[in-house]
């Protein structure tokens, strides 16, 4: 004969006991993963909230690299005009040379015209991963010169760049093109109120479209009006060099301050996405030392209670 025992004490037992294996498995799986949140399953408002701080952490990331490509390409841009300003400070103390009749012009032409070359090649060598802001060589100039500053966010999720500018036509000093809008190659007049105009230019690159004026340059037909013209040319044009690497060298410490921002941002965005997400690996640890205790009193209790009801059914055959 078959006897059947219905213990309700058991059935609770096996309840608890699923229920603590079940947040053990949970508790587990969020230790090994660090995260409490790992699926919008978990908690549909924190994944969501999470998921859209970890795009502007990874958008943050990607504008703190273009950052650091535009800090490099400014530097650069800096490092040649600090440069150019040393060589046209060399060509107008040439140019003051020849005002001595003791000084050999032809000489002094000479060496006015390897420092005129060393200006073209260092104007032409100063490529920063394909740009070089001191040449222009299309038949329309840019009219800013850019780099990714930030970026912010639209009322719908889409994202608008922030950039950081600064005026193309400062940093153009030569214009295969136009020769009138590169600094170097450019027409400049000694004197504004003089008539005719005295224009000068320092290089001539062929330009499509050349300057107006004379190049300039020493020999011995130069008169002293001319070498005084071309004194007033080249302080003109180092004063326009030094403004230029002012205004490059403000960008570049606006460069630094904002991936010093961008920096500090991305840290509060992962402290934030920590916050929303992520095991507290402490509380964790409690919770699952609490749930594997748990469910080693139920597993004893439901032994205890299988051993009972054996020796009831024994007693029963």
């Amino acid at each position: 004969m078959a006897y059947t025992i219905t213990d309700v004490g058991a059935l609770n037992v096996l309840t608890v006991l699923r229920g603590v294996s079940k947040e053990a498995d949970t508790v587990q799986r969020q230790v090994s993963s660090e995260l409490r949140v790992e699926t919008a399953a978990d908690n549909a408002s924190s994944w969501a909230s999470a998921t859209t701080l970890r795009s502007d952490e990874n958008a943050l990331r990607t504008v703190g690299d273009a950052l650091g490509l535009g800090a490099a390409k400014v530097d650069t841009a800096y490092t040649a005009i600090t440069s150019l300003i040393d060589v046209v400070s060399e060509i107008r103390k040439t140019v003051v040379s020849a005002s001595d009749p003791a000084n050999d012009r032809d000489k002094l032409s000479v060496t006015m015209e390897q420092y005129k070359a060393q200006l073209e090649s260092a104007v032409n060598s100063v490529n920063f991963s394909g740009e070089n802001w001191l040449l222009n060589r299309d038949a329309t100039a840019p009219v800013q010169r850019s780099v990714i500053g930030g970026f912010v966010r639209g009322p719908n999720g889409e994202y608008y760049p922030q950039n950081i500018t600064y005026p193309a036509a400062n940093t153009i000093m030569i214009d295969t093109n136009n020769a009138s809008r590169g600094l170097l190659t450019k027409s400049i007049n000694a004197d504004p109120d003089a008539m005719p105009a005295r224009n000068y230019y320092l290089l001539d690159a062929g330009s499509t479209t050349s300057a107006v004026g004379s190049e300039m340059s020493i020999s011995t037909s130069s008169t002293s009006q001319d070498l005084q013209d071309m004194l007033t040319v080249s302080d003109n044009i180092i004063s326009s060099l030094n403004a230029t690497a002012a205004g490059l060298g403000t960008m570049n410490s606006r460069i630094e301050d904002r991936q010093d921002f961008v920096a500090t941002l991305s840290t509060s965005l992962k402290r934030s996405i920590g916050a929303l997400v992520d095991t507290d690996m402490d509380e964790a640890s409690v919770r699952l030392s609490a749930a594997q205790t748990a469910r080693d009193m139920a597993t004893e209790a439901l032994s205890v209670m299988n051993t009972s009801a054996s020796k009831v059914l024994i007693l029963l055959e």
